[in-house]
């Protein structure tokens, strides 16, 4: 293991053990997590397979990357077409835009060396600019950050970027003197700018005094390990030649442009191995934690360029289905650019980190998501073919192995010392107790003497309680937790502190049972998942036609009598069944709803 990869490997070792700190990090709970995402491995690698056959791709490089470390890599084809030499691991690809990301780094690493802003003019390092014509007299000055998100307002230039690698570096200087054909005004909107990257690469030269290809190679790519990585295609040994496709089905060569003054946005060459370790290094940057710094690039940074910067659109369609689901399911998605990444949130993730690139000759794609430390990559050698619409499908099949879980966040010491205070008044109300934890506002929502006669009423009705575990954080000062009740019901306890100091104090608290479901509440749930409540004909079948069969699941509220609440664990994901009966124990209301934290209805 690279020594580089050992260092990030260690780091995140330590980082599954909550610190004994008031804000502990989150970490994997399951133990056997990596053996279950290993066991997708055959699925990911028939998904890849099928994708590259049916689009007639020469060759091609994948790798996964799980908690730090490439765990699988994988080729197949040829590098080389006539003579049919065969992709190896060790093969380089031009992996195109992909290498804006390398840019941003190098930006940010200059803005944390405090060599410059992100909020610098552009002109404080391209001359040139100062002598732009804007489109309105109102624009305000070009800033480094909008060339980073592509919010510049210059034109899209795509596919014109792609054959300008190997651009003279005068020539480029002749080209920003003559100014810009704005395409929308300056920091209104998202246009991606080939050229603003290019321009990027000129900062980091104007700044650090070297060519960016002597500054990306030594303070980027060798302190990550990419030792196989360059900028100019001469000097990659055994690379993938790119191809076109003829309609015919002759593949035709696409000559590689040397390294020139575009090079910032496109220009990069890599293995596999070598881009696993760049995505295990932003992988490594989550989560937020106490420790050393691995460089090159210090963590706050690189999840700040994993941020959201810049709105670029929403879209829904559907996924490629896995057999046997006759379509793929519904997915909303939404997104923009950080710095040099795309960033997106969808149905299934909040937070998903990826970016493509292609050019003559070449596709491919990687995508990674943070919060549960896993990561994909791939590289053809086919003009603008990558696989990224297939990696939905990767997510699903480690999604079946029950593998792919986010990291869960420990209780603050905050969160555990209310849980024990809220129990001491549960079991015996002290005044003085109440008093120290309450925050100014919890008695004047509703007095003292209320919430107690609150509880004594919810006692006589479930019993003596025990606590059933410790408390489930939502963040370092909100959690609930659940009280195991001898009468079969739980009590659940949802509190919010507040920020007060020394001590967090409660600014929030409510207290719920949830009992079991009577035995007419119990028939009309069941009867309800199998969508056989005729009563509600049109409700049971919009329920089967976007959950599929479902199964009744856990209470999750109500009295069980005449108000009831249950999850339902269906064919194409989970739902929320309410249910309402009358006196005589027949249904007088249903709702199907999407549990808490779905975000879109399929």
């Amino acid at each position: 293991m690279a020594p580089v990869l050992a260092f990030l490997l260690a780091l995140f070792s330590a980082a599954q053990s909550p610190a004994q700190s008031s804000f502990p990090p989150p970490a994997f709970t399951d133990p056997q997590r990596v053996s279950k995402l290993k066991a997708a491995f055959p699925e990911i690698e028939k998904i890849l397979t099928q994708w590259a056959e049916q689009r007639k791709v020469p060759g091609m490089s994948w790798a996964i990357v799980i908690d730090g470390e490439t765990a699988f890599i994988k080729t197949m084809g040829y590098r080389e077409w006539t003579s049919k030499q065969p992709v190896e691991e060790g093969t380089p690809f031009r992996i195109a835009s992909m290498t804006k990301s390398f840019t941003a780094l190098a930006i940010l690493k200059l803005r944390d060396e405090g060599k410059l802003t992100l909020d610098d003019e552009v002109a404080r390092w391209i001359p040139e600019v100062s002598g732009f014509r804007y489109p309105t007299t109102d624009t305000a000055p070009l800033r480094v950050r909008q060339l980073l998100t592509h919010s510049a307002g210059f034109p899209e230039d795509n596919p014109w970027g792609d054959q300008q690698l190997s651009l003279p570096f005068d020539t480029l200087t002749t080209w920003l003197a003559r100014g810009m054909p704005w395409s929308t005004p300056p920091d209104t909107g998202f246009e991606y700018s080939n050229f603003g990257f290019g321009m990027l690469g000129r900062i980091v030269e104007r700044i650090s005094g070297r060519s960016y290809r002597e500054y990306l190679d030594n303070e980027i790519l060798k302190p990550l390990g990419m030792t196989h990585s360059t900028l100019e295609p001469a000097e990659a040994k055994g690379a993938a030649v790119g191809y076109r496709r003829e309609a015919s089905g002759e593949y035709r060569v696409e000559p590689s442009l040397p390294h020139g003054a575009f090079g910032a946005m496109g220009g990069l060459l890599t293995t596999a191995a070598d881009l696993g370790r760049y995505v295990a290094f932003h992988l490594s940057a989550y989560p937020p934690r106490d420790g050393a710094e691995a460089g090159p690039v210090r963590r706050s940074s690189v999840r700040e360029m994993q941020r959201l910067w810049r709105v670029s659109g929403f879209s829904v369609q559907r996924d490629q289905p896995l057999p046997p689901a006759a379509q793929g399911r519904l997915r909303a998605r939404a997104g923009g650019y950080g710095y040099g990444l795309g960033v997106t949130t969808d149905c299934r993730f909040e937070h998903i980190v990826s970016h493509g690139g292609g050019l003559p000759g070449f596709g491919s794609h990687m995508m990674w998501l943070p919060e549960y430390g896993v990561g994909i990559l791939a590289m053809t050698n086919l003009t603008y073919s990558s696989p990224a619409s297939v990696f939905g499908r990767v997510w699903e099949s480690m999604q079946q192995t029950g593998g792919l879980q986010p990291r869960q966040l420990p209780p603050s010491p905050a969160l555990v010392s209310t849980q024990k205070a809220l129990f001491e008044l549960w079991n015996d109300w002290k005044p003085a107790t109440a008093e120290r934890i309450a925050a100014s506002n919890l008695f004047m929502d509703q007095s003292a003497a209320a919430r107690r006669t609150e509880l004594a009423a919810l006692q006589k009705v479930v019993g003596r309680c025990e606590l059933s575990g410790p408390v489930r954080a939502e963040n370092w000062l909100r959690g609930e937790f659940d009280l195991a009740c001898e009468r079969g019901s739980l009590v659940r306890m949802n509190f919010t502190l507040a920020p007060t100091m020394p001590e967090p104090t409660v600014q929030f608290w409510a207290a719920r049972s949830i009992q079991p479901f009577g035995p007419a509440m119990k028939k009309a749930a069941e009867r309800a998942a199998a969508g056989k409540l005729d009563r509600f004909k049109a409700r049971m079948e919009s329920m089967v036609r976007n959950y599929g069969v479902c199964k009744l699941g856990a209470v999750v509220g109500g009295d069980g009598v005449r108000q009831g609440a249950a999850r339902l664990d269906c064919a194409r994901g989970s739902a929320e069944l309410e249910l309402e009966l009358d006196t005589k124990g027949r249904p007088t209301r249903v709702a199907i709803n999407q549990p808490a934290g779905v975000t879109c209805a399929r």
